[in-house]
């Protein structure tokens, strides 16, 4: 069984205002909701408020005015840099990357998958698996999960290396466009499939970035759940103190 560290409660509430500024809820230059109505609709304490808003200042998505209250600043630079883990699941290209393709098949969605992308708990999903590996070593396993109404007409379920990367192809044949993406980064222990494809030894977590890619609308086109050995990664951070 696979265990995920939740983020506090600060945390959840700073990552939820995040995407709603990301899909143009909070416009930049816009005020966001005063400390009185977000604990009212999302029913939380006035403290964890207070965190997630001031979390949020730190990293360059609000900022406070005097005599205009808290303002949407949009996305800032070092998310760019941040996203690298979601840009290279999107545009890779499986056919010049070191590694194998491990599953391609229709499968229950996930539960934070089904979350992700707004389905049903029984709806069923395309999955494409690949293992990255350098010099021999596994360093990466990539699940994308496709919607099935969005996968017809492509050559995504089939158990072949694709050519160019899946964005290209689903923009070229479904006529769609990606338009940014979210990054959800936790921890937990692998499943035993897990483990035995990234040569893992028992009790060694591996860190999950879920890799959300939308269109402008915010409408969820393919989840990526990005694996990565706990032991093997080195992840570095700068921000700057206020």
């Amino acid at each position: 069984m696979a265990y995920e560290v939740e983020p506090p409660k600060y945390v959840r509430l700073a990552q939820t205002i995040q995407r709603r500024i990301e899909d143009g809820t909070y416009p930049p230059g816009t005020r966001v909701p005063s400390e009185n109505q977000l604990v009212q609709s999302f029913g939380m304490s006035r403290p964890t408020v207070v965190r997630a808003l001031e979390l949020l200042k730190r990293d360059g998505w609000l900022e406070s005015r005097q005599g205009y209250g808290t303002i949407v600043r949009g996305r800032p630079e070092v998310v760019e840099q941040q996203d690298r883990r979601g840009r290279e699941a999107l545009e890779r290209d499986e056919s010049q990357t070191s590694g194998r393709l491990v599953e391609v098949g229709e499968v229950p969605v996930p539960a934070r998958i089904a979350s992700a992308l707004g389905l049903p708990r029984r709806a069923k999903v395309l999955v494409r698996r690949f293992l990255v590996e350098e010099d021999g070593e596994a360093v990466e396993l990539v699940s994308s999960y496709f919607p099935a109404g969005l996968v017809e007409g492509t050559e995504l379920g089939r158990s072949e290396v694709l050519s160019g990367s899946v964005r290209e192809h689903l923009e070229a044949r479904k006529k769609i466009r990606m338009d940014h993406v979210t990054e959800r980064v936790s921890a937990r222990l692998p499943d035993s499939s897990e483990a035995e494809l990234l040569a893992m030894s028992g009790g060694v977590p591996v860190l999950s970035v879920l890799v959300v890619a939308c269109d402008a609308s915010g409408q969820a086109l393919q989840v990526s759940d990005v694996l990565l050995p706990a032991d093997r990664q080195e992840l570095e951070d700068t921000y700057r103190l206020n």
